[in-house]
């Protein structure tokens, strides 16, 4: 897998700004295709499914607010459907990018009457500025499998992921471990104690999403924060430990057999106290990953500009890197950048650069 993120969200990658003919739409699609098949990439993961919304005709939820500019209006084509003819055109696989929890990136924005704000407002949560379905609220998971029932019935993609946003981050707004599902863990929390409840309802999710995907040729993957739990691999240092903050936990998944490949997300430089090279040599160790799952680190791209101010040949190390440190699974392996918005841009020679790894 050559492949690279396609952010929807905030119009971050596409549609390059929202309310744009769907000719124009269209136009930006076979641009991000083309490129993508010219720099040596052979995937795409396309964000359908932002806050609650579609990127594609949905009989479920509402139209997203990214490509039409208000929220279940109907962009005049289907964007997912045109990435996929695209892609068979051009030898790109197209995997659908869902966010399972987030309902809303602003409380503050008009939302339309079939989205779950309106049709579920029991099972959503204000958490800062946003609106999150509750992930202990057993109707949610329902509703996510649904969702992604629907987008596997009716359209070819050739696989399902998820990102990293299951419980909130912790940040401003969001006091660590200060989810507001008091009511629900009250109802469904069974004597388990308030972590173990939590990490057992993104566990369920991710074991259900598994048996709707996986099968019939599709992958089903999950890309979590790149680093399990501080300090492991020894010395690794993280300011956020993803199982006892968010509630995720990568290795159950792994272990488990639920999904067909992990993308941690290793946006780090190597050799630094987050380090590319070790903490991709840990996810591939029998210790973390028993059963051999591949392992496909999401890679910052867009870190060759920006801040970070990172020379290209940071990224050739990080994909060189990737083929040399094992084990990996026969030929199952790879890379995500994130995102295509460095690629589309070409910042500092990038498309040279993955052309030149194959």
């Amino acid at each position: 897998m050559r492949a690279a993120w396609v952010a929807s969200v905030h119009n971050l990658n596409f549609p390059s700004s929202a309310g744009l003919s769907a000719e124009a739409q269209q136009a930006e699609i076979r641009r991000i295709v083309s490129t993508a098949a010219a720099s040596g990439l052979n995937t795409l993961m396309v964000q359908v499914r932002p806050e609650g919304d579609a990127l594609y005709r949905s009989r479920i939820e509402p139209w997203s607010r990214f490509v039409s500019g208000t929220q279940g209006v109907d962009p005049g084509y289907d964007p997912l459907a045109t990435f996929i003819a695209e892609g068979r055109a051009q030898g790109i696989a197209i995997h659908a990018w869902i966010n399972p929890y987030r309902a809303a990136t602003s409380s503050k924005v008009a939302r339309a009457r079939n989205h779950v704000t309106n049709t579920m407002p029991g099972a959503v949560r204000r958490v800062g500025s946003m609106l999150w379905m509750d992930p202990g609220d057993p109707a949610v998971r329902q509703h996510v499998v649904r969702v992604v029932q629907d987008i596997v019935s009716r359209y070819d993609v050739a696989g399902v992921v998820i990102d990293d946003y299951f419980y909130p981050y912790p940040g401003s707004g969001i006091p660590r471990g200060t989810f507001p599902d008091d009511a629900t863990f009250a109802k469904y929390g069974k004597g388990q104690s308030r972590g173990d409840w939590r990490r057992n309802n993104v566990h369920s999710l991710v074991r259900d999403l598994s048996g709707v995907v996986s099968g019939g040729g599709r992958r089903f993957g999950v890309s979590p924060f790149g680093i399990w739990r501080p300090n492991v691999p020894p010395g690794v240092e993280a300011q956020l430990d993803q199982v006892m903050e968010i509630y995720s936990d990568p290795l159950v998944w792994m272990r488990e057999g639920w999904i067909d490949y992990l993308s941690p997300q290793l946006y780090w430089a190597d050799a630094g106290p987050q380090s590319y090279s070790a903490l991709l040599q840990w996810w591939r160790s029998p210790q973390a990953n028993p059963r051999g799952v591949p392992i496909i680190p999401s890679i910052a791209a867009d870190r060759v500009g920006g801040s970070h101010k990172w020379p290209a040949s940071e990224i050739a190390r990080q994909l060189e890197l990737e083929k040399k440190i094992g084990p990996r699974r026969g030929n199952t392996a790879g890379f995500i950048l994130w995102s295509m918005g460095p690629v589309m841009r070409d910042l500092k020679g990038v498309r040279e650069v993955i052309r030149s790894s194959r």
